[in-house]
């Protein structure tokens, strides 16, 4: 059984459908943006979370080395409505989600554990 803020499998399918969608958009590059035409700022799409009735979604995201971070996300978030179009016109959902790009901290947490690890393993 779900949990209440576990999402249901619909939610991780659509999620992964609409990551897919983002990448295939940010690649193309069609944007007004020069952040975003800029290929040295690299962005990584790790996960998106729909809203349990799908009109929203939240896209994690991190910038290669964390280079130019809040520059980037500052310009995805106002491209955001250009990338639901984008998503839209991919997808056979009935309309397409609002978008909201927010920081990854995933990668953080994965150093930490690393570097833990690390210390731990040289400490024998």
């Amino acid at each position: 059984m779900v949990g209440a803020n576990e999402p249901s499998q619909r939610q991780l399918r659509v999620g992964e459908q609409i990551r897919h969608a983002i990448i295939e958009t940010l690649t193309k590059g069609k944007f007004r943006n020069e952040v975003l035409l800029d290929a040295s700022h690299t962005v990584t799409v790790s996960e998106v979370r729909p809203s349990p009735d799908l009109k929203n979604a939240t896209v994690f995201v991190m910038t290669l080395g964390g280079n130019n971070f809040e520059i980037v996300l500052e310009a995805l978030n106002a491209a955001s409505s250009y990338i639901s179009r984008e998503v839209g016109k991919k997808s056979t959902s009935k309309f397409s989600p609002r978008l909201r790009f927010v920081k990854d901290h995933s990668f953080e947490e994965a150093e930490k554990i690393n570097s833990l690890i690390h210390e731990v393993n040289e400490g024998k």
